[in-house]
């Protein structure tokens, strides 16, 4: 079974739990053991595990990576001028995949699974495979 989420950014980065909506697609199908993949569909934007009780986790998570990789670098040479938006995608990954248990997505106590932008705001496209 394949489901495609849209995700609308409000900002240039930004990083949105996305566990519920999935949970939500995977009670409804009724699969009670399997795995899951969820996949960005984009080269600026992708999908992490992370933590979900302080808030503080996703702000410190982005403020790391654009130290990492800054907006304006002078050597940069993409046209489009988001080079650090394809940089953070490939470290952060564009997919994950999880194991499915008792029609739950197995996450550790503390754990969420994240849609990252990187280069918004922007409609953006997650589809997710889930297997029996």
């Amino acid at each position: 079974m394949i489901r495609e989420f849209e995700i609308t950014t409000t900002s240039r980065d930004e990083i949105v739990d996305i566990t519920a909506r999935i949970q939500e697609w995977i009670s409804k199908t009724g699969v009670k053991e399997g795995s899951l993949i969820v996949q960005s569909m984009h080269t600026t934007a992708g999908i992490t595990v992370n933590e979900n009780a302080d808030p503080d986790v996703k702000t410190d998570f982005l403020m790391r990576l654009d130290e990492t990789y800054p907006w304006n670098h002078i050597k940069d040479l993409h046209r489009e001028g988001n080079t650090a938006a394809h940089l953070k995608t490939s470290t952060v990954g564009h997919s994950q995949t999880f194991i499915i248990s008792k029609g739950r997505i197995l996450l550790g106590t503390w754990q969420g699974i994240y849609f990252c932008e990187f280069d918004g705001p922007r409609t953006r496209r997650c589809v997710c495979k889930l297997t029996e």
